[in-house]
């Protein structure tokens, strides 16, 4: 079953991990194509800005949770490096829990109520619905929502693994 759970982690790191990769890119050729609309062509493409404004929302919503599944996401690491392995895994499994129960209660169930409260209200340039924009909230809450659980998991079956070896 961990087997199992971690495959499932792994592979959710990795979409949202490529997602990410490819917003970056595709923001990096609305920059290149703002830049050269501007300068060289003199006729600024008027839409990628606000376009790339969205993208970089969605990349820092879509990274994060790549981060939480690679666990390299910002932590102070300095109360779990000084506590014993066992209680260290509880701690983690605690913080774990805090993260899961902000995706649920914010992310996901606040992030749906904001994105179905502004699907009438369109964007200036583009004229997307701006609930679109607002949907990566509860979209990247289902992904760290999973990734959360099997954390939690992968936690407590290694503090007791811990408890046992001592």
């Amino acid at each position: 079953m961990n087997e199992r759970l971690l495959k499932i982690r792994t592979a959710l790191t990795a979409i949202t991990g490529y997602a990410a990769c490819a917003l970056l890119f595709g923001m990096l050729c609305l920059v290149l194509m703002q830049v050269f609309t501007r300068y060289v062509m003199n006729d600024p493409a008027s839409f990628t800005e606000e376009l790339v404004r969205y993208m970089l929302i969605w990349t820092g919503f879509i990274g994060s949770a790549s981060a939480f599944g690679s666990r390299q996401h910002m932590a102070l690491m300095i109360l779990p490096e000084s506590l014993p392995p066992a209680k260290k895994g509880l701690l983690m499994a605690l913080v774990d829990f805090i993260v899961l129960a902000i995706a649920v209660v914010v992310l996901l169930w606040g992030g749906i109520s904001n994105a179905a409260s502004s699907m009438n209200a369109l964007s200036p340039l583009l004229g997307i619905p701006r609930g679109l924009v607002y949907a990566v909230t509860p979209v990247s809450a289902l992904f760290l929502i999973v990734i959360q659980l099997i954390n939690i998991y992968d936690d407590l079956t290694s503090a007791k693994q811990q408890e046992a070896a001592q």
